[in-house]
């Protein structure tokens, strides 16, 4: 039994490892020099490879498609990934959110781990052999009457009982993610779903906060108001130098992908009421009486910021505090509150963390990842059409689909 293996992601590798220990040959072909290359940015470096939530809590950081994911999880849960990792040799930590990380904050281990699990049998102790060849891309799928017979290679033919597709999405194409999975995908007759960008910045065309490139703001409500409703996340941002950023705008940004949104508001104090809010600003003008407005917010927000929510208040800067009037105040709470940026969208694919759309769920079979239009091809990870939020979700959908892959490619002798 031969399975070729298109991708050295955490799919590839984790289907890889999974036929193997079955007993089947495998070839992982991978067009980059190295393995796992897109892992190596991941969570900023340190690759964020799971959530320790909940099996219910997981599937509703689903975006897209999350029942399809239901098999696959269930069967390789975050016990299992845990799990997985430290009998393969990376220990874990659990930090804010339940977000896992390696203990050593280094990328490159997770796909060290990988690669262990590929060519050596953690049980026996003994090494397997699993054949990688780089710098290898796959130009064509080679099948039969609708059956699998291999790939075509800038290398030549690679014949094999089956196939799966393991090449990510399109997302950070300089790692390699250049999309090359949905044409195999649709020259074998599969529908890709338009492909969007997901857990990305979001742009705005208003010049007048450029100033503000580089600030990072905690415990703000940041509001996306769509024609298809609102979106709200609690929690940190960043603007950048050209819109917003962090974990909560990337999250948004997931969520707005396939509407129309009129703008986003970012509440600066979501914490207290407009009236509260009010009582502080007279607190804090009580102390600063003969000074200008522009110089008495100091204690309430950052430098940066109070220039541009003086502006939207329309208040002049140089107004006295002891002359600012009720009406103006509220004009000032409602900048503080609803801080509102027009022109917003997500950025684009190149700058995505992981990519929406992909091969159409509706034509996988969700426990076996195996294709019901072609026998004895396979897809895993990211370039099927589900994506996850923030939180280890994505690598932890590529292992499962991965391991499901591998699982049943052994069984593909047609």
């Amino acid at each position: 039994m031969k399975i070729v293996i298109v991708g050295a992601g955490p799919a590839g590798l984790m289907a890889a490892g999974a036929a193997k220990a079955h007993g089947a040959e495998i070839i992982v072909l991978e067009k980059n020099e190295k393995a796992g290359k897109k892992l190596y940015i991941t969570g900023k470096g340190r690759c964020n490879i799971t959530n320790s939530c909940e099996s219910s809590t997981f599937f509703d950081n689903v975006i897209h498609n999350s029942k399809f994911l239901y098999s696959a999880i269930n069967n390789f849960d975050y016990n299992d990934c845990i799990n997985f990792f430290e009998t393969n040799g990376l220990k874990t930590k659990t930090e804010r959110g339940g977000r896992v990380f390696p203990v050593s904050d280094k990328a490159s281990d997770v796909t060290k781990s990988l690669l262990a699990y590929v060519t050596h049998n953690a049980i026996t102790q003994q090494r397997t052999t699993v054949d990688i060849k780089y710098n290898t891309q796959v130009k064509e799928l080679i099948a039969e009457k609708n059956i699998i017979k291999g790939v075509r290679t800038n290398q030549g033919d690679i014949l094999g009982d089956a196939v799966i597709i393991a090449t990510g999405g399109k997302s950070y194409p300089g790692t390699g993610s250049t999309g090359d999975g949905y044409i195999l995908a649709k020259s074998a007759g599969h529908t890709v779903v338009d492909i969007k960008p997901a857990l990305v910045p979001i742009t705005t065309d208003m010049k007048d906060i450029e100033s503000l490139q580089g600030l990072a703001l905690k415990n703000v409500e940041v509001t996306a108001v769509t024609k298809d409703g609102n979106f709200t996340e609690f929690g940190e941002m960043l603007f950048t130098d050209r819109g917003i950023s962090g974990p909560i705008v990337l999250t948004l940004s997931s969520r707005i992908n396939e509407t129309e949104t009129e703008y986003v508001s970012i509440n600066l104090k979501p914490a207290i009421s407009a009236d509260t809010l009010d009582k502080r600003l007279l607190r804090d003008f009580s102390s600063n009486l003969n000074k200008q407005i522009r110089n008495s917010l100091d204690e309430l927000l950052p430098k940066s910021l109070i220039p541009i929510i003086i502006g939207k208040s329309g208040i002049k800067p140089d107004t006295r505090v002891n002359q600012i009037t009720a009406e103006q105040r509220s004009a000032l709470i409602a900048a503080i509150t609803d801080f509102r940026l027009y022109g917003v969208k997500p950025g684009s694919i190149n700058e995505a963390i992981v990519t929406a759309g992909g091969v159409s769920t509706k034509e996988i079979n969700p426990k076996t990842m195996e294709s019901k239009l072609v026998k004895g091809l396979y897809f895993a990870g990211e370039v099927i059409d589900v994506d996850g939020l923030t939180g280890g979700y994505n690598i932890h959908i590529a292992l499962a689909t991965g391991k499901a892959a591998g699982t049943n490619a052994v069984n593909s002798e047609y």
